[in-house]
């Protein structure tokens, strides 16, 4: 119970990694701070308010990410703020107005109400390894670390909207945090699956849903994979280790589709799997691998993929959504 008697802050917390993040603060003793979209949706208020001493010390809040001074409330009195809310949507019309002014101007929104209280210790950003890889150098072969950056040029050239927005919202965030004196600390997830306590299906955990429901044909791609509970858990080590700094990368390992095809007909060895490629299938991201020395040395233990893998399913079959 570490977290006995502090006050925090989570922004966008019906989310999938923040409903995560909610979970685990309070079991550790923490009183919450919460935002969400609409408190009279239950989508985003249910399994937040069922969580175990939720009733005691959680306390929700609604704040928009493009109205200032929105989240001042939400952080006052809080000694640490984690900011995960952030879009993704995969296909945009708008990208200015749908991906990058949220991510952006939220993300600064965020800030700007933390620099207002000076009871703020420290701020953990729920950034992406969207904004770490993505760039001319990540080749095959190649192993990439903290101290890499996106490009936003190769970003536009290649319309990677959700991965733009990623990398100028922590470019503005780190700009912002230095000039107003802020202890700010960036967490950097890969694909991320395992168990999901939201109503909702986000896009990593719908790729291995496809995968289980009458996919026949999988992508020619590469991911790197990191379990939810690892991503949150990361984020209190960052907040709680008076040495953690600058950003870090989760990665538990890199696997091809066809490698996660095969680690699931292993666990579930009567269902039929897709067992050839997608027409016209081209590779989808580089087959580099990303370091996660930091990361462990932060404390993270990460979650084998296979273990994440038999998780996200089993937690698909508590909701109904598979029959395997």
């Amino acid at each position: 119970m570490s977290g006995a008697g502090k006050v925090v802050g989570v922004t966008g917390a019906s989310g999938y990694v923040a409903s995560w993040l909610v979970k685990l603060l309070l079991e550790r003793g923490y009183t919450v701070k919460a935002s969400v979209r609409d408190l009279n949706d239950p989508d985003n208020t249910e399994h937040l308010i069922s969580l175990d001493g939720a009733k005691e010390r959680l306390h929700l809040f609604v704040a928009d990410l493009m109205k200032d001074g929105s989240f001042d409330e939400v952080v006052d009195g809080c000694e640490g703020v984690f900011h995960t809310a952030s879009p993704f949507k995969p296909v945009v019309s708008d990208p200015e107005a749908e991906l990058l002014d949220p991510a952006v101007k939220g993300t600064l929104n965020v800030l700007q109400s933390c620099a207002r209280v000076s009871s703020v210790k420290r701020v953990v950003v729920t950034s992406s390894i969207a904004s770490v890889a993505y760039n001319r150098e990540a080749k095959d072969g190649v192993v990439v670390d903290e101290s890499w950056f996106s490009e936003p040029s190769y970003c536009e050239e290649r319309k990677l909207w959700y991965v733009l927005s990623k990398t100028l919202a922590e470019t503005a965030a780190w700009k912002f945090s230095k000039e107003h004196g802020i202890d700010m600390i960036t967490i950097h997830p890969s694909w991320i699956i395992g168990p999901h306590l939201q109503p909702s299906i986000n896009t990593s955990v719908q790729l291995i849903l496809n995968l289980l429901n009458g996919d026949e044909s999988f992508p020619y791609a590469n991911f790197r994979w990191v379990d939810v509970r690892d991503v949150a858990h990361a984020h209190i080590l960052a907040y709680e280790n008076p040495s953690a700094s600058g950003r870090y990368c989760l990665v538990e390992r890199a696997a091809h589709i066809s490698q996660v095809i095969k680690i699931l007909q292993e666990l579930y060895p009567t269902h039929q799997f897709p067992d050839k490629l997608s027409h016209d299938s081209i590779l989808i991201n580089p087959d580099y691998s990303v370091s996660n020395e930091k990361a462990k040395a932060l404390g993270v233990q990460f979650i084998p993929l296979e273990e994440s893998l038999k998780d996200t399913i089993e937690g698909f079959k508590k909701k109904n959504l598979v029959s395997i």
